[in-house]
């Protein structure tokens, strides 16, 4: 939140259930968190292939690190909140006119990287400007060949859907040396301009806040008292950085331990995430009680592998995903099937938000500077929703540009 003064809340956008927040038994208890307080220990988590030789979390007795739960509980709390109005940008430049935008995506069957892709072609019909999405297969190869063609194409901005910058740079150069903006979604660590890479702006939640959310969650749900695999893809530098972040904010909790920190490229999930499931559950059994991935994407692979080994889809293992938040991903906590929570990036609304900067940018503006805040989407909280947007952002921008 940017600490602007709360208005009331715009009718909700067509699609999206507007409710107050439901909070669960265990969130009403935190009003009287405990103050005690507790010297966290810092853990060291182990990586793939190594078991935590502690024998990992206990399940019996108090909950561990009194004064970071009451911490994390009062956060968890905080996130759940779904009543939250627009405190973005109200004013900006008017429409341009005969724009063209080229998103190149990292790989389409990213959910994130997709959901933004849709709400950039849901904002250019809204602008009247036209999109073409050129998808990269996840593929270093792919994604260079994606970008050279976009450049080539000569449009009035491009958008860099997922990627790190610097795996084209030589591309880059091109459309910087040619005058072509670039706006990136999640393609560095921090939301904002970049100047290397040379960036108008990048749009997305800060993954400091994503990372600590997610595990606060965990310490939250657990009571202190968690077994926790940890997934990632260290191939992007930006989900590398998540997964890094959220494994020091686990080990702020002395009676969390990291049993294995997997790292599984979304390009390969489909194939691998079964087969490493299987294998993590052969390991830990009992001692795997939460689960957290940089992408929702890995527990709806994951579930096979769950279901064959008897598990409940409410759980243990309670699983988070740390980003993204597509339908699938509301549908399967909805119907409590493998996944628990996420922290759902809202991706309509970044769509709109990209759209928005480019039209700064050919304006002459800078970048609004607008960052979305975290949120988590339980079964008790989102009830049916299959996406997150705060409200009103939609006629917010059709203001600001005249249409």
């Amino acid at each position: 939140m940017t600490g602007r003064t709360r208005r009331a809340s715009p009718p909700a956008r067509p699609g999206y259930r507007d409710r107050r927040p439901v909070r669960s038994p265990r969130s009403r208890l935190v009003a009287g968190v405990l103050a005690a307080a507790a010297t966290a220990s810092l853990l060291v988590g182990c990586e793939r292939g190594s078991a935590d030789g502690s024998g990992g979390a206990s399940t019996g007795g108090p909950g561990g690190c009194p004064s970071v739960r009451g911490r994390a509980q009062a956060a968890v709390i905080r996130a759940e909140q779904t009543d939250v109005p627009w405190n973005g940008p109200t004013t900006g430049p008017a429409a341009t006119s005969g724009k063209s935008l080229v998103y190149v995506a990292q790989a389409m069957i990213n959910p994130g990287v997709a959901g933004a892709a849709k709400g950039v072609r849901e904002a250019a019909r809204a602008i009247g400007w036209n999109v073409r999405v050129i998808d990269g297969g996840g593929t270093p190869a792919g994604i260079q060949a994606a970008m050279s063609e976009a450049v080539t194409l000569r449009p009035s901005g491009i958008v860099i859907g997922g990627f790190d910058p610097g795996s084209t740079t030589r591309q880059v150069s091109r459309a910087n040396a040619e005058g072509i903006p670039l706006i990136g979604w999640h393609a560095v660590a921090t939301p904002g301009p970049s100047r290397r890479p040379e960036l108008f702006t990048n749009v997305t939640t800060r993954v400091e806040d994503v990372a600590d959310i997610s595990a606060q969650w965990i310490i939250a749900h657990s009571d202190g008292r968690a077994g926790v695999v940890l997934i990632t893809d260290a191939s992007i530098p930006f989900a590398k950085h998540k997964s890094e972040l959220i494994r020091e904010e686990l080990a702020t909790c002395s009676g969390v331990r990291l049993l294995s920190y997997e790292n599984i490229p979304i390009a390969d999930a489909s194939n691998r995430t079964r087969w490493e499931i299987s294998t993590l559950l052969s390991r830990f059994r009992g001692r795997w009680t939460h689960s957290v991935a940089i992408n929702d994407l890995y527990f709806a692979d994951a579930a096979p592998a769950f279901r064959a080994a008897g598990r409940k889809g409410s759980g243990p293992p309670f699983n988070i995903g740390a980003g993204d938040g597509d339908p699938s991903a509301f549908q399967r906590i909805d119907s409590r099937q493998y996944q628990s929570a996420t922290v759902p990036e809202p991706l309509t609304l970044q769509g709109w938000q990209i759209v928005d900067e480019f039209n700064r940018a050919f304006s002459g503006r800078p970048a609004s500077g607008y960052v979305a805040p975290v949120h988590i989407a339980t079964a008790e909280n989102s009830q049916g929703a299959t996406s997150w947007d705060p409200s009103g952002y939609q006629e917010a921008y059709r203001m600001i540009w005249g249409r």
